[in-house]
Formats: C-alpha cells, structure tokens, sequence
C-alpha cells in the first residue's frame, strides 16, 4: 500500500520535522441529518466504553463494542488527523483487490459507525486531553465545540496513534506533501516496498535507522538506493562502532549518501522525485523515502494512567491489549491501549486485529 505519511513500524524516534494537516470537517450523524436535525451527538455521562482515537484502530474498536451491544463513545480529532487519509492506495486491505485510498477506507468504516448511532456517540472534531482513573470507572477529558467536556467508563481504550516526523524544507514542513500525497514519496517499506522494484530512490535522514531503512530497501531489488542527510552529517552522534559497522554495510550494499540541505523539490508533472539542494546541485530520483521516525508518540496520557512504555516508546500490553502497569507489569483493569499506539506492527489490518481483541477480552474478562 501507498501511504502519504505514514511509516508502518517506526522503530526508531528519528530527526526532522513534525507532520502537518488542514483542519478536521465537522462530521454529522447520518441518522440525524436524513432525521432533518443536523447537529452533533448529545454526549452521555457514562458509557461502558471510552475510545479515545477515531483512525482506524478507534473506529473499530467503537463498532465492535456495539455488535457486542455496548455502548461506546469515540473522542476523534477527525479523519484529516489519521495517518493514512493522504494514502493514494492501499495494497494490502483485505477484501480490495484492487487497491482503496486511505480517504476512502475510513469514510467506510465511519459509515459503519454511523449505522448504530444509538449505541455509538462519534464525537468529532474533539481533541482527548486527559484521562483518570476513578475506582472502576475512566474519566476522559477533551476539548470539543470549544468547551472542555467529560465523560466516564467502564473500559477506556487508546487508541491515539503516532504522529509521524516530516522533513523541514525553508523552515517548513509542508513542501513535501504534494509528492507524497500523490505516492512519489513513500513511508513505508512493508507497506510500500513492493512499489519499488527497478527504481531509483532517495532516502531521507542521516541516523542509524534511515541508514537500516536503505540497507532494507535492497530487499525489493531498487535499482539504486541513496541516503540524503538534509545537511547533516551522515551517522552524526553514532558510537564509533556503530557507526563503522554501518558505514560498511552501506558501502558493501553499494548506497551512497548526499549530505548538502534539501531547499525545494520539482519534477512532480514527471511523477518524479526532483531534489534542489542548497549547493546550487540538482537530483532526480524515481521515488523518495522518508526515514525519519516519529515525531510524537503521544504519550502523555497512558504515562498518567501509569502504563509501561519499551524503549521504542511504545505503550506495552498483553496479547489481549491490556495494559500493562509501569512498576509491577501487570494489567490494569479496563484499560487497553491498540493500534499505533501499542506494541508491535503498525499495519491497519493488525490496528483492526487489535481493536477486535481488546473488546472482545473487555466482554470477556469486565462486561
């Protein structure tokens, strides 16, 4: 799958910028609109699930708690704010052979929300920025309407996603999206690598994981692979040892690096990843690939409910998506935590996995 912003593992924090997008559209219920009473959704006091993230991890989570017949509320910034609603196509969805945009799966799976409007309050545009934990019940806090609103529940599932890191060009991040909203810069391998085959590519950043990007990248046999370190030194910082085994590998895998700053791009009428750089030289590649790992894992609100983190960042939990405790490593009851934001592959059909797994053990094991 093609996605315009997004990288599907991320291992590593990476260096850069951060990513950008247009404001969020105000989405109505479809009952209340063909009902002629457009407006958004009266907002409980209490459900038995709280999701906060409305990508595709949030969505499913929302709509599995009511095939179950909960109740549910999604806290969403809106669709715009999803890693994958710039994506041109998507490869690997199961049951779309031929390929769907990003824009077009999560209108889908909104659509689906929408059907059990009775059960699922979908509140958006609306910003989590809390959440507690009361006994056995969640409070969650969130900006909404221009009002900060609560809600509590009986299960609070996060499922905020990670931000993704987007090169600074001119002292902004914004040059760049043209060509990946159009495919010609990718950001991810497992998602995009099969695109690759025969084709020049340009690989953004200079740490230790751009560099394990590239020397990955000659798996899908490219025709040429090189690293632009956007005026910084290749490896800059690496212990000496890391950095002289890196260094070999690249050179043994024949990827070479350029290291003057990036000032614009072009070529993009050709399909083609053109690169100006600040020494008044010129590059054209086939495609770009930006390794530049995240730029906000959002954390702040599973760190103040107490979840252990790895050391990539991410929010650490069992099979079944429970969080585990920081200090002992033990669940915390009614709290889970699925897609990006968790432990593991970042791919949306494992979002979906997980999201189906965290209600299922919260009916299980608390409903």
């Amino acid at each position: 799958m093609r996605f315009g912003f997004n990288i599907c593992r991320g291992n590593e924090r990476g260096s850069g910028s951060a990513r950008a997008v247009g404001a969020p559209r105000a989405i109505k219920s479809s009952a209340r609109v063909a009902a002629g009473m457009p407006g958004p959704p009266r907002l409980k006091e209490e459900y038995d699930f709280v999701v906060l993230g409305g990508g595709h991890a949030g969505l499913q989570a929302g709509l599995k708690a009511a095939l179950l017949g909960y109740s549910a509320v999604i806290i969403d910034r809106g669709p715009k704010y999803s890693r994958s609603y710039y994506a041109p196509r998507m490869d690997n969805i199961p049951g779309f052979p031929e390929g769907v945009s990003g824009h077009e799966l999560l209108d889908r799976q909104i659509a689906a929300v929408r059907k059990f409007d009775a059960q699922i309050d979908y509140i958006t545009p609306a910003r989590a920025t809390s959440a507690s934990r009361e006994g056995d019940r969640f409070t969650a806090t969130f900006d909404w309407l221009k009002q900060t609103r609560s809600t509590r529940g009986r299960v609070l599932v996060l499922a905020l996603g990670v931000v993704d890191r987007i090169p600074e060009v001119g002292g902004k991040i914004d040059p760049i999206f043209p060509w990946a909203n159009l495919g010609i810069v990718d950001f991810c391998l497992l998602c995009d690598g099969h695109l690759l085959t025969d084709l020049s590519i340009a690989v953004i950043g200079h740490d230790p994981f751009a560099v394990r990007t590239a020397l990955d990248l000659r798996h899908f046999r490219p025709r040429s692979v090189e690293l632009l370190t956007h005026g910084t030194p290749l490896l800059e910082g690496v212990p000496p040892a890391e950095r002289e085994r890196l260094t070999d590998e690249l050179a043994q895998g024949g990827i070479g690096h350029f290291e003057p700053a990036m000032v614009g791009f072009d070529e993009i009428r050709e399909k083609r990843f053109g690169v100006r750089f600040a020494d008044g030289s010129h590059r054209s590649y086939d495609r770009g690939f930006s390794a530049l790992g995240w730029y906000d894992m959002h954390g702040a609100i599973p760190r103040s409910l107490g979840c252990r983190f790895d050391s990539e960042g991410y929010v650490v939990t069992d099979e079944d998506c429970r969080v585990l405790d920081g200090p002992t490593g033990s669940p915390i009851p009614g709290l889970y935590c699925v897609g990006d934001l968790r432990n593991g592959w970042n791919q949306i059909p494992e979002a979906w996995a997980t999201a189906e797994r965290a209600v299922i053990d919260a009916y299980a094991r608390f409903l």
